[in-house]
């Protein structure tokens, strides 16, 4: 879907589209860790693409997360993605915005400033949990230095993984790897 990273920008940071998707997953997620089958002491979230940026959140707003698997999580660092050419990338909206919205520019700061309330990369450093992070060195859909943005803020346990041949897309063999070396 395009147009939910600026969606509710114009009415402020407070009714951005992902302002609500990040109450509501922390709202699922308690709901689900008590359910009487599920063990509160052993939850793991994990997710892809716009899926990893949402378990970073998951993780940062419920300490009781014990592990996070994000491959190449989205919604970090706009400002780095609208400089590298965001036209051809998952921030495609971000200059779209501006072409349509404000081609002069004059509320650029502004812009950026609403989107950081949202940006992965200010959660980061709330999580508690262990973090695995997964990458494709050549991804142009998520450039790796915006999710670099967000990885260096993680102060808890982390392990970094990178396949530097592949892009954003399906990442073979670490799933298996990680299963087999007790990570996951």
């Amino acid at each position: 879907m395009k147009g939910l990273i600026i969606r509710g920008i114009e009415e402020g940071h407070e009714n951005l589209y992902y302002v609500r998707q990040y109450l509501d997953l922390a709202s699922a997620a308690k709901i689900l860790m008590n359910l009487d089958y599920v063990d509160e002491n052993n939850i793991t979230v994990q997710g892809a693409s716009q899926g990893g940026g949402l378990a970073i959140v998951c993780a940062a707003l419920m300490p009781q997360i014990k592990t996070v698997i994000a491959t190449y999580p989205f919604l970090s660092d706009f400002r780095k993605a609208y400089q590298l050419g965001a036209q051809t990338s998952a921030f495609e909206e971000i200059p779209y915005w501006f072409q349509f919205r404000d081609p002069l520019h004059l509320r650029e700061d502004w812009f950026f400033e609403q989107l950081e309330y949202i940006d992965i990369q200010n959660f980061a450093a709330r999580i508690k949990a262990e973090v695995i992070w997964i990458m494709g060195g050549q991804d142009i859909v998520v450039p790796p230095i915006t999710l670099m943005a967000a990885y260096n803020k993680i102060q808890s346990h982390k392990q970094l993984f990178v396949l530097p041949e592949y892009g954003h897309e399906y990442l073979p063999k670490i799933s298996d790897y990680l299963r087999e070396n007790g990570s996951c």
